[in-house]
C-alpha cells in the first residue's frame, strides 16, 4: 500500500534543532515524509511558493512574530497548517492564529501526535472562512441576525433571487444548512459576536 506523500518545511535557524525535528518526523507512520529545512526569510517565501508545503513547522521569532494569517495570505497559500516552533514563552494573541505548536522539550511521541491530530483534523474556522466572498460572509451575518432573504436583499442592495442564490453557495461550500449551524460559524469565525446573537433573544 503506497504511503500519502507529506510536504514538511522547518523553519528554524538553528542547524540542531531544525536537524532534530527532521529526525522526529520522519518516524511518522503512514507516510512518505519530504522534510525541507528553511534556514533564511528569503528561502522561507520561495519554498512556499515553489514546493506548496502542506505543514510549516515554524519559530515564530523567525519571521518577527509577523502575523501567520497575513504571511500565509502575502505567499498564497491559505490552506497551509502552520505549526510554532516554541522554546521559550510567545503570547497567546501570537499563537492562537497558528493551527497548533510543538515544543523543543516535547518528546518525539507528542511531537508525532501533534501533527498526526493536525492532520486528521476538518477543516474548520479560518480555512473554512477562506472559502467564503466578503460578500457571502455578509450574507451569513444577515442569516445570523434574523433576517429574511428581503431584508437581507434591501440592506445590500441586491435582489432577492441574489441572496438566495448566495445561500445556496454558502450552504453547498459550509455543508450548513441551518440558520443554527450558521450561527454557530459566525461565533467561531468572529463574523459576529456572542452578545449580538444574545441580543436577539
Amino acid at each position: 500500500m503506497s504511503r500519502k506523500s507529506l510536504k514538511i518545511a522547518i523553519a528554524e535557524p538553528s542547524v540542531i534543532i531544525r536537524s532534530g525535528v527532521t529526525t522526529v518526523i520522519k518516524r511518522m507512520s503512514g507516510f512518505n515524509i519530504q522534510p525541507i529545512e528553511i534556514t533564511g526569510l528569503e528561502a522561507l517565501n520561495d519554498c512556499i511558493r515553489l514546493h506548496k508545503p502542506d505543514i510549516l513547522i515554524i519559530n515564530p521569532a523567525f519571521m518577527g512574530y509577523t502575523d501567520i494569517r497575513k504571511f500565509k495570505s502575502e505567499c498564497g497559500a491559505p490552506h497551509i497548517k502552520c505549526i510554532a516552533l516554541l522554546y521559550s514563552m510567545v503570547e497567546n494573541t501570537i499563537l492562537n492564529h497558528y493551527d497548533g505548536s510543538i515544543s523543543i522539550y516535547d518528546d518525539s511521541e507528542s511531537v508525532i501526535n501533534k501533527i498526526s491530530a493536525l492532520l486528521s483534523r476538518p477543516e474548520t474556522g479560518e480555512e473554512q472562512a477562506q472559502t467564503l466572498s466578503d460578500r457571502e460572509k455578509d450574507i451569513v451575518i444577515g442569516v445570523v441576525k434574523g433576517l429574511t432573504n428581503k431584508e437581507i436583499a434591501d440592506s445590500l442592495f441586491l435582489s432577492t433571487h441574489t441572496v438566495i442564490t448566495h445561500r445556496r453557495n454558502i450552504a453547498k461550500k459550509l455543508q450548513i444548512h441551518s440558520a443554527a449551524g450558521l450561527t454557530i460559524y459566525a461565533i467561531v469565525n468572529k463574523l459576529v459576536e456572542l452578545d449580538e446573537i444574545k441580543n436577539l433573544n
